[in-house]
């Protein structure tokens, strides 16, 4: 998102004029309106999920038996999303998605443990036997338990490789300790090994990569304290870091034409005809055609992006600035419309071709990407229509008050989920 808006005029003096004139603390802002649309958005996601596995891989292919848990479901996606909108506000935007699952799936296990909100035992679900599963539920990765030659791994190893990762980043990415105010270095030091690569090809596009302040640099790190720390067999360790490069070698070739592609998208201002660059011209065409509709149909927008770029991360950097542009032509805060824009990017994940390849690769259920992605249409066009749906509502509240197509919108998939779940999530009378 950042690198789709870096440079822009119209960008850094929309920063400035907000009180951000630092670039991060900008950033920061942003991630904080993404975070709030996340966590509205992600509350029915666990639903979903049960719902939709015991719908197309149970044994009575019933959307009830999963509606029927839906207080733990509410409560898993508020273990995680809390937290998570914490981090946005109080630490910044790298460490939402990190801390927020790590926080939520902790609160969650320990919960389910206790029993909290759990069904009774024999009420619990459960798959069909293996040998009636129908075929393409059948992948060619066969699961094995493997033992390890030095023992049962304690709790507390298993979880420490998760809290060192979280820790080195918080460490890397705070200036100073919170309330403390307790200077932090660390971050410095790595930002200042940097590649450069000025004038590319003659132009005035220049790059520099911070390869130390990178978050892969500091996976790699844990991953090689955890190699001593839990006594991996160097054999095994070997084939997880072939298996892996593997599975990022494949992920990388989109990304090797993705990449070069957004910043030909993104600096084609000027030329003998003077056009503007190729994000403002679009935005102009969109206006003219959606006018105050359109934050309804952002989200999808970075959906689409996500889906044929191979990433959100792609996907914000062709459209950020897009989005952006379409705030002052439709008379609206330019902020919310780049939040809407990495919601769709995050939505679009689910139906990203790429994703869906590696992720079929990794259990492998290659040639079957086509049945995964109608599987998750529908939890797409939810995750992009109701933070569309709010955003319209924020964005012209000034004007109409609540009445508005948002409200309508957001009432609608409100009221729908509450009746579903008062109707069919009730757990059967017992004989």
């Amino acid at each position: 998102m950042g690198n789709g808006l870096a440079g822009a005029p119209a960008v850094e003096a929309y920063a400035i004029a907000a009180g951000y004139p630092v670039w991060l603390d900008f950033l920061a802002f942003l991630a904080q309106r993404i975070a709030l649309l996340h966590a509205i958005a992600g509350t029915l996601i666990p639903l979903f999920l049960v719902s939709a596995m015991t719908r197309f891989f149970g044994p009575s292919r019933s959307w009830s038996e999963g509606l029927q848990v839906w207080k733990f479901a509410l409560f898993a996606a508020f273990s995680m999303t809390m937290p998570y909108l914490a981090a946005a506000y109080l630490l910044g935007p790298e460490f939402p998605a990190l801390l927020g699952g790590l926080f939520g799936l902790a609160i969650v296990v320990s919960a389910a443990k206790a029993g909290f909100l759990m069904p009774a035992p024999e009420d619990a679900w459960d798959f069909e036997d293996k040998s009636k599963w129908p075929s393409e539920w059948t992948g060619s990765v066969q699961v094995r338990d493997v033992k390890s030659p030095h023992g049962e791994i304690s709790m507390v190893s298993a979880w420490f490789p998760y809290v060192l990762v979280a820790l080195l980043l918080v460490l890397t990415r705070l200036k100073e300790v919170p309330l403390l105010g307790i200077p932090l270095p660390f971050g410095a030091w790595l930002q200042a090994v940097s590649v450069d690569w000025p004038n590319i090809f003659g132009t005035t596009i220049s790059g520099s990569v911070q390869l130390l302040y990178l978050p892969g640099s500091i996976f790699i790190v844990v991953s090689l304290v955890t190699f001593f720390l839990h006594r991996i067999e160097p054999s095994a360790y070997a084939r997880s870091w072939s298996t892996s490069l593997k599975v990022s070698a494949a992920a990388s070739i989109a990304l090797v034409f993705t990449v070069p592609m957004v910043q030909i998208f993104l600096n084609t201002n000027g030329g003998l005809a003077g056009y503007e660059r190729m994000p403002v011209a679009l935005a102009d065409g969109v206006a003219a055609l959606a006018g105050g509709a359109y934050p309804i149909f952002a989200p999808f927008i970075g959906g689409i992006g996500a889906a044929v770029a191979g990433s959100n991360t792609v996907s914000n950097m062709m459209f950020s600035l897009f989005q952006f542009e379409m705030g002052p032509r439709i008379g609206v805060d330019s902020s919310w419309m780049v939040a809407l824009q990495a919601i769709g990017g995050a939505a679009g994940n689910m139906i990203c071709v790429h994703n869906v390849v590696a992720a079929s690769a990794v259990v492998g259920l290659l040639g079957r990407e086509g049945a995964v992605i109608r599987l998750t249409l529908i939890p797409f066009v939810y995750y992009a229509l109701l933070p569309g749906s709010i955003g319209y509502l924020i964005l012209s509240y000034d004007e109409t008050g609540f009445a508005n197509m948002g409200t309508v919108l957001v009432a609608t998939i409100v009221g729908l989920a509450v009746y579903v779940i008062a109707r069919y999530g009730r757990a059967p009378a017992k004989a």
